[in-house]
């Protein structure tokens, strides 16, 4: 998961960029694009975007691939380069990978979650799976991931809504569900920190 943050006003001038120059170099030779997001509620100015590789060693070629790619230098690079604030990458292991949701048109959710060190996150993730088929009768998940590096002890969740509405709903549902008062109960005890971010997908996100 990358996260860029850029100056204010030119996230529109970002995903242009991604979109067509980005993605005519790249399609998904280099890494496949899982999702690409612009934040809509909680930090602002940033696109998140998500790629998946076989495993490190893939990862590692293929962007040493795409660093010796002229267009990638000479077209893309320059495009982005003035717009940039920040950039942050996140190294993800999936728990569930990515299910696109069954209709389109949806808002996304990006939860993160850092838990106490020294066994927090083992614990949390075997609760949290243990009772997502109570979860999931309420909204069902897009992915979860456990953070292998720069956010050590980091676990990382996707879920999708048709709105806002129905996030309300789904999680005012879920709230009056025992399994999931109990996980709460135990959960929030293995955490030291939870973000929420409401994301929109751009026009070229596979997930929409």
């Amino acid at each position: 998961m990358r996260t860029y943050t850029v100056r204010p006003g030119t996230v529109g001038e970002m995903v242009k960029a991604a979109s067509t120059i980005s993605r005519d170099i790249r399609a998904d030779n280099f890494g496949k694009l899982e999702g690409y997001w612009i934040t809509e509620i909680g930090p602002l100015n940033q696109v998140m975007h998500m790629w998946s590789y076989a495993d490190l060693n893939e990862r590692t070629r293929l962007r040493a691939e795409l660093s010796r790619n002229p267009r990638w230098t000479g077209e893309y690079i320059p495009a982005i380069r003035p717009l940039l604030v920040r950039q942050e990458v996140r190294l993800l292991n999936a728990i569930i990978a990515p299910v696109a949701p069954a209709t389109k048109g949806n808002i996304y959710e990006f939860r993160n979650y850092r838990a106490k060190p020294l066994g927090g996150v083992k614990q949390w993730l075997d609760l949290f799976t243990g009772v997502m088929p109570e979860r999931e009768k309420y909204s069902k998940i897009v992915g979860l991931w456990h953070t292998d590096a720069g956010q050590p002890n980091e676990v990382c969740h996707i879920w999708a809504y048709p709105d806002l509405n129905a996030r309300a709903a789904a999680r005012g549902g879920a709230m009056k569900d025992p399994a999931w008062l109990e996980f709460l109960g135990k959960g929030t005890q293995l955490l030291e920190e939870m973000h929420s971010t409401i994301m929109l997908p751009a026009p070229h996100s596979p997930l929409q």
